[in-house]
């Protein structure tokens, strides 16, 4: 073979290896595919004005509304051209993609006397933050179906700041609004978007069904209040993969109602799948919780890349919760610079109100946590399960947690079994009981 031609062999078999590898990786693109348009129209159509200041709230109602009007078999997108687009809260509606090219910024106007209320969660049955209702977020939706918010990595920018320094100050009459908030709503796609600075949690899809969330960027500053990155909450059948999030609070929290009001509302989080994540937090990394009334199962996370965070794996609730965590799968997760790489814990979080039933003990079972790899790791993890119920099937399977250079501390379990095969530092013993290794075993 002519020499000059094995350069580009080998990048071609490059290439195939790298075709072939990624089909292979597991993607969320099956569980709601992209769909083009039968037809578009540009916000610009409807007044709107990209230069910053200008406040398009009525634009954006009123191309929701064509939408809506237009029943388009097909659906219909709704395009963002560059530019700096200034709006209060609107709500989306069924068959439509929100589309923002290039250069698009959606910027949360800062009116925050005439932000708009709505009802709290049934799930929680108040605001979370504060009793009552709750500021609606910034784009909103309630029992869609089909609604897809993409585009070529625009900005919705949520304007936080004034919301986080009226939380340091105690001046909020409500809860704080979400950057985006879809309820009761099947069929959602998020992708290739960047979410920042959101007054309050960013992405929440609540009651929610069928949800892909990928290739999604979440930023807040550090110290920025209760920013956590994507809640799913009470949703079935989620995805969320491929994603960087640094912000205030935890990169990601699976949750399902609070307390009497979730036991009562009925509905879990199920069938969620994470993966290829990575980001910062001064809290955790992957949490479930605390508000897990309504139950948590069926969960894998896997590939995630952790650094310069509080918590790399958080799983909490409190007695009083009800409800039960089951079923859960963490794997192939690289921790760096974190203060504790796991905590488990059955007394982290508050009550909503007093008439919660503090006879009402969550159930925590079957949490297998495998080839975990962690650096400058303060200490590796604290398991404490409640006294009436304490936490079975915790495995740990293949983790290795180097201490800081200060000094190493050990592991801290209480009311709780399990197994732990592979573990550095040693683990507690109470996960070496025969039952729990049985358990380790099978699962591997």
């Amino acid at each position: 073979m002519v020499p000059w031609k094995w350069p580009l062999v080998a990048l071609l078999l490059l290439l195939i290896v790298v075709v072939a590898e990624a089909a292979d990786w597991e993607t969320c693109s099956g569980i709601v595919p992209m769909k083009r348009r039968g037809a578009w129209m540009s916000i610009t159509s409807f007044g709107a004005v990209g230069d910053g200041q200008t406040l398009n709230t009525v634009a954006f109602a009123r191309a929701i509304t064509r939408i809506q009007r237009r029943r388009s078999p097909l659906g219909v997108l709704l395009y963002v051209p560059p530019g700096v687009w200034l709006t209060g809260p609107f709500n989306l509606t069924s068959h439509m993609t929100l589309f923002l090219a290039k250069g698009a910024v959606i910027k949360a106007a800062q009116d925050t006397e005439n932000w708009p209320l709505i009802d709290p969660l049934p799930s929680y049955g108040r605001g979370r933050e504060l009793p009552g209702g709750r500021y609606m977020s910034l784009i909103h939706g309630v029992g869609l179906q089909d609604v897809i918010i993409t585009g070529q990595n625009g900005t919705i920018d949520g304007q936080g700041d004034v919301w986080w320094n009226m939380w340091r100050q105690r001046t909020l009459s409500f809860t704080r609004p979400n950057i985006l908030e879809l309820m009761y709503s099947s069929e959602i796609i998020i992708s290739n978007i960047v979410f920042r600075d959101s007054a309050f949690w960013n992405i929440h899809p609540v009651y929610c069904s069928n949800v892909v969330i990928r290739n999604v960027t979440v930023l807040a500053p550090y110290d920025s209040p209760n920013t956590d990155g994507i809640d799913p909450d009470s949703s079935s059948n989620v995805c969320i993969e491929d994603s960087f999030i640094s912000t205030g609070d935890d990169l990601v929290s699976i949750k399902s109602g609070w307390d009497e009001y979730g036991i009562a509302f009925g509905r879990p989080s199920s069938d969620i799948t994470i993966r290829r994540l990575t980001g910062s937090s001064p809290f955790a990394g992957f949490s479930i919780g605390s508000e897990t009334s309504g139950g948590v199962e069926n969960v894998l996370v896997e590939n995630i890349n952790i650094y310069n965070t509080g918590f790399g794996i958080h799983i909490k609730t409190n007695s009083g919760r009800g409800g039960y965590i089951r079923n859960i799968t963490i794997s192939d997760v690289t921790l760096s610079n974190v203060r504790k790489g796991m905590r488990i814990a059955g007394d982290v979080g508050d009550h909503p109100d007093d008439a919660y039933n503090p006879n009402a003990l969550p159930a925590v079972d079957g949490l297998m946590i495998k080839n975990v790899w962690g650096v400058d790791i303060q200490q590796p993890g604290l398991i404490k399960g409640i006294r009436n119920s304490p936490f079975t099937r915790i495995c740990l399977s293949n983790v290795k947690l180097n201490p800081s250079k200060s000094r190493e501390m050990p592991w801290q379990c209480e009311d709780v079994s399990g197994g732990a095969l592979q573990v550095q530092p040693s683990p507690c013993t109470e996960l070496t009981s025969t039952s729990g290794m049985n358990f380790c075993t099978d699962a591997l």
